[in-house]
Formats: C-alpha cells, structure tokens, sequence
C-alpha cells in the first residue's frame, strides 16, 4: 500500500461512511503506528436514548487495526478482519474517541510467528472514551494474519 499518513487520513475522513456517521480521524502518526479517532454525538448518529448508536462505536474504530498492520507488513503479508465482539459500559452522550496502537514488539511477534507462513490471530483490545476519559465501550478484534509464501 505505502501511502503517506496525510493521504491516508484525508481520504478515511472523506469516505461515505465515516462521513455519515461524524467519525474523524484525528491523527496518523507518520509511522503508521498510533491513530486517533472521535466522534461527536449528533442528530444523525444517536439512538432512540440520545446517546451513541451502538454501529456508529463500533464503526469508529472497526478498520483501523487491519489498515495499519497492512500499510506496516506491507505486501508479503495477508491481513484480514476475523472477529469481533463489542461490550457496551456507559452510554456516550458526549464525544468519543479511541486510540489505536501498533508496538514494535508486536510487529516484531507477528513476523517470528508467521515466517514459515502460518496463521496468528492476535487479538486487540480498545477502549471507546467519552471527554472525561471514561470508558464507554470496549472492542475486541482479532485479526487473521499470515506471510505469503513464495
């Protein structure tokens, strides 16, 4: 994929369902390593409880794990979504956001995990944050990942 991180966020900020939704990218850390995303609670993207819908959580955070991964393994690696499970705490009456990170400790486990071209599955925890920091909702992604073999 190798795009610049500018590019990148500029064009999730424009895609048709984030924009829909009131999702924005924050930021893209240049090395592809952290994102940040948020999402104001609106008209258009709230509940019959005037609080979050619960879609529109889980859509804030739901590609940005496989994206990163994908544009930092590059083409030598498949990178899919597998599963995923969403456990809803507190009602999000305010903004929300969530920060994804990728270590190099992970990138490194994934690469000595796969190299003879086996599957991992490693799984993700994020948390959804309203302004004050509390937790409104936690997302757990587990993703497919194997090198393609020549």
């Amino acid at each position: 994929m190798k795009i610049r991180h500018y590019l990148f966020k500029y064009g999730l900020n424009l895609w048709t369902p984030y924009l829909g939704a009131g999702v924005k990218i924050e930021y893209i850390k240049k090395d592809f390593k952290e994102i940040k995303v948020s999402m104001k609670l609106k008209f258009y993207n709230k509940n019959i409880m005037h609080t979050h819908f619960g879609g529109s959580l889980y859509s804030m955070v739901d590609p940005h794990i496989m994206l990163m991964l994908m544009e930092l393994l590059g083409k030598e690696y498949i990178v899919w979504d597998k599963s995923a499970t969403i456990d809803f705490i507190k009602p999000g009456k305010t903004k929300v956001q969530a920060i994804m990170n990728i270590s190099d400790d992970l990138l490194t486990e994934i690469k000595e995990k796969t190299k003879n071209g086996e599957k991992y599955l490693p799984e993700f925890n994020i948390n959804i944050t309203d302004e004050n920091q509390n937790i409104v909702a936690k997302v757990k992604k587990v993703l497919y990942i194997k090198k393609k073999l020549k």
